[in-house]
C-alpha cells in the first residue's frame, strides 16, 4: 500500500520529532512511563478512545478489547495510546444519557486535539456513545475507525429466547397477571442478559452500530458480531491494523462521510426497522460533517426502501440471529440489488 505521508508529516512529529526543549520534555515524559524512542519514532501515534466502565455492561469487555486493538496497531507499525472517555451506560445513567451525548462528543474531540495523535480508534456501542464518538471524531478530522461493542448473547429462559428490553415488559405483565411466580421472575432476571455487550434487540444500540458501519466508519461486517464471539477480538485487531494504514493514506472522516454515505445509512436504518432515535443522532452526525439531513430526507428515502422482513432482526429473531444470517453485509447486498448503495469506507474501498 502506497504511503502518501512521510514520517515528518505526521501530526505527532510536532510533539515528538522536533529537536527543541518542548519535544525533549514530551519524549522524556514518555520515557518516564516506560516507553523508548523505538516505540514512537517515525510511527503514527494512534489514540484508542475507550468508553469502558465497570458500571456499563454494554462495554464491560472493552478494556480487554483495547489490548486486541493495540496488538493490531503494533503489528502495522503504529504506536497505540489508550485514552479513557466518559461511559454512557443506558441502563444506569439517570435521568437520561441524552444529557451527556454532546459531552462525550466534546471530550472525544478534545482528547484527539490536545494529544500528539495521528489517528483514532473509537470504542463504543451503548446507545449514545456511538453518535458521541463519531461527532467528536468528525469535528477533529483525524483518520478514525469505529469499533462496535457488539450485541450480547440471546437471553434464555426454559429454552425460550429472551430479548433485553422487549421481554421485560412481556413477562412483567405475565407476573402482574399471576401467570408466573416470584421464582420464575427471578430466573428470567438471571437469564435475560447472559453476556457483556449491548442490547441484542433491534434497539438504538444495534441501530447506531449498523448505521455507523453503513456510513463507512467501521469495518464491513463488524456491527453485528456478538460481543462474546471470538470474531469480535479478531475484528478489533483488524481495526488496529487498518487505522495505521488510514493515517498513511490520509483518510479522515470528511473523505468518507459524503451525502451518499448518509443516504446509505438511512436506507439501512429503514430496511432494518431500526430505532426511531436514530433520526436524532444521524441528523447530528450529518450536521457535524456539514451535510444537510433533515426529516424530509428520512421521509424521501423511506418511500424508496423495501422492508426486508426475511433478513432484518424482527419478531422472535435477535441480533445474534442476524449475525448468523450474514449480518449487515447480507442486508446491504440485498439492498444493493434494489437501490443505489455506493460510498467510501474505512477500508479505502467503495461498498
Amino acid at each position: 500500500m502506497s504511503r502518501k505521508k512521510r514520517p515528518e508529516e505526521l501530526r505527532s512529529h510536532r510533539w515528538l520529532g522536533v529537536a527543541d526543549m518542548r519535544s525533549f520534555g514530551h519524549r522524556s515524559r514518555l520515557r518516564q512511563i516506560g516507553y523508548d524512542s523505538d516505540d514512537w519514532q517515525g510511527k503514527p501515534v494512534i489514540g484508542i478512545i475507550n468508553t469502558w466502565s465497570e458500571i456499563n455492561p454494554c462495554h464491560a469487555h472493552l478494556r480487554a478489547r483495547a489490548e486486541n486493538v493495540k496488538r493490531g496497531v503494533l503489528q502495522a507499525g503504529g504506536f497505540p495510546i489508550e485514552l479513557p472517555a466518559i461511559s454512557l451506560s443506558e441502563t444506569f445513567v439517570k435521568p437520561t444519557t441524552m444529557l451527556y451525548r454532546n459531552l462525550l462528543a466534546m471530550e472525544t474531540e478534545e482528547l484527539l486535539r490536545s494529544h500528539p495523535l495521528d489517528g483514532a480508534v473509537l470504542m463504543g456501542g451503548c446507545d449514545k456513545t456511538t453518535p458521541g464518538l463519531i461527532m467528536g471524531a468528525i469535528s477533529m478530522g483525524l483518520p478514525a475507525i469505529y469499533i462496535p461493542a457488539g450485541p450480547m448473547l440471546r437471553g434464555n429462559w426454559n429454552g425460550q429466547y429472551l430479548g433485553s428490553g422487549s421481554d421485560v415488559w412481556k413477562y412483567w405483565t405475565e407476573k402482574r397477571a399471576g401467570n408466573i411466580n416470584d421464582q420464575e421472575w427471578d430466573e428470567i432476571e438471571g437469564g435475560i442478559a447472559r453476556s457483556f455487550g449491548t442490547c441484542m434487540v433491534m434497539g438504538t444500540a444495534a441501530t447506531m452500530m449498523a448505521i455507523t458501519e453503513a456510513l463507512g466508519m467501521a469495518l464491513p461486517g463488524s456491527s453485528s458480531i456478538p460481543a462474546a464471539d471470538s470474531n469480535h477480538p479478531r475484528m478489533c485487531g483488524q481495526a488496529g491494523r487498518r487505522i495505521v494504514d488510514m493515517v498513511w493514506e490520509d483518510l479522515p472522516p470528511e473523505k468518507i462521510l459524503t451525502p451518499a454515505a448518509f443516504d446509505n445509512a438511512i436506507k439501512v436504518h429503514m430496511a432494518m426497522g431500526g430505532s426511531t432515535n436514530a433520526i436524532i443522532h444521524v441528523v447530528a452526525m450529518a450536521r457535524r460533517a456539514g451535510i444537510n439531513v433533515d426529516m424530509e430526507t428520512f421521509d424521501r428515502l423511506s418511500r424508496e426502501v423495501p422492508v426486508l422482513a426475511n433478513v432484518r432482526p424482527s419478531g422472535k429473531h435477535l441480533m445474534e440471529d442476524f449475525f448468523y444470517a450474514g449480518g449487515l453485509r447480507a442486508m446491504m447486498q440485498n439492498l444493493r440489488e434494489k437501490l443505489d448503495l455506493s460510498c467510501m469506507t474505512v477500508t479505502g474501498k467503495t461498498i
